[in-house]
């Protein structure tokens, strides 16, 4: 994800690169037939809203109230409400449901209580990552799944075909995708957000931890609640019916702790987070081990040893990997750029970035990348290549700033 600003001209949109991240945009039209308008549209033009083509979607990069910086910090200190319907929502049904998710994904769906969701990944036959989700067990036969934009045509064919392979088999299992036409989906993220949200739902926030969704009235209307979300803060992603998309928004942002932001401020909160982009971090030439994220290949997958490329991701369990996915921190300068390459003491290439930016909340920079495995101690002195310089740099833990999830205790 990354963000540029826009100048208006003649109803046309010129993209211009802001200075926090950088994203892939194009000249578009607000009427460009190839670009969806989530049902949020017109509420992000009435709010001044920076609109950009991110994903085949029209959606603000910032908005003429705040900065990038600015909104990232407000989110930090209040809450802030993201535009996601981008996002490929899914709803499945089904009793062999739960016996067909496992068979593409390394998550133990069988252990998990109705209610209760995941972060998980789809994963090829040598073990890559296709794409990275959150699945919700909403009841025995039937799951609530929300994955990447980036991958929406990737994914839907990946679910279609290995669903069908089930049904042909007389397996009950049916996945139906949800068009941005009739569902919105927005992002509730920040330490006000629950108590601004409890005043207009009638859902007990108090009883809905992270990773857990429910059914309730929101605003009046019936919207499923999940408490999660990309940017390390307590949080909740709200699925909304598309009609109703800008009476729950618009209710929100009648509280002074709440503003809208965009795209930029996402990139951002996520990287600080330590949260992979998929495209950038991690994508089908990757493992869940090589990317720092064995802890999502659950115990009773790892003994059975039944999902895709688990042969493969177990030996590297067992034995090691030759990179690995670190956090990167710069105390000053420019930040470091996707690709970036870094280099140890004696100047040997030993990695490159994968995502990188200013860090409001910190100052200096920040940026993840992939390492050789024997330098990725935290605490290891390197350095990245930046517009021909080299620039010294540390290897960092990760998240680079605590994450604020809501669990019990």
């Amino acid at each position: 994800m990354s963000s540029r600003s826009i100048t208006f001209t003649k109803n046309r949109l010129f993209a211009c690169r802001v200075s926090s991240t950088s994203i892939q945009t194009r000249s578009l039209s607000d009427s460009d037939a190839k670009v969806k308008k989530t049902p949020l549209h017109n509420l992000h033009k009435k709010y001044g809203g920076k609109l950009v083509d991110f994903a085949g979607f029209l959606l603000p990069v910032q908005y003429s109230d705040l900065s990038v910086s600015a909104s990232h910090l407000f989110t930090r200190s209040n809450a802030s409400i993201f535009d996601v319907s981008h996002m490929l929502q899914t709803n499945v049904r089904g009793k062999d449901c739960i016996s067909w998710f496992e068979s593409i994904c390394p998550v133990d769906l069988k252990g998990m209580e109705p209610g209760t969701g995941s972060l998980t990944v789809f994963l090829n036959e040598k073990g890559g990552i296709i794409d990275d989700l959150i699945v919700n067990k909403v009841m025995e036969d039937q799951l609530y799944i929300v994955s990447n934009a980036g991958r929406l045509k990737v994914d839907k064919q990946h679910m279609m075909e290995t669903s069908e392979i089930l049904r042909k088999k007389g397996k009950d299992v049916t996945v139906e995708f949800w068009d941005v036409t009739e569902r919105a989906l927005i992002a509730l993220q920040g330490p006000k957000a629950a108590n601004n949200l409890q005043t207009l739902t009638d859902i007990p926030l108090s009883e809905l931890t992270f990773m857990t969704s429910q059914l309730g009235l929101v605003a009046g209307v019936e919207c499923r609640v999940t408490r999660c979300g990309y940017t390390g803060e307590d949080g909740f992603e709200i699925s909304i019916p598309a009609d109703k998309a800008e009476n729950v928004t618009e209710a929100l942002l009648q509280s002074q702790d709440i503003k809208l932001a965009g795209l930029g401020a996402r990139d951002s909160l996520r990287l600080e987070a330590g949260l992979c982009l998929y495209g950038n971090d991690i994508d089908e030439s990757v493992t869940p081990v090589e990317a720092a994220l064995t802890w999502l290949i659950a115990k009773r997958r790892r003994a059975e040893a039944n999902f895709p490329g688990g042969d493969l991701i177990l030996r590297q369990i067992k034995e090691g990997v030759s990179k690995r996915r670190v956090g990167i921190r710069m105390e000053s300068g420019a930040p470091a750029r996707k690709d970036a390459i870094l280099k140890n003491v004696k100047g040997d290439n030993i990695g490159k970035i994968t995502s990188g930016c200013p860090s409001p909340s910190l100052g200096g920079n920040v940026a993840m990348g992939y390492v050789v495995e024997e330098f990725k101690k935290v605490g290891n002195e390197l350095s990245v290549n930046i517009r021909g310089k080299d620039v010294f740099c540390k290897i960092a833990k990760m998240p680079f700033v605590p994450s604020k999830y809501y669990v019990r205790k």
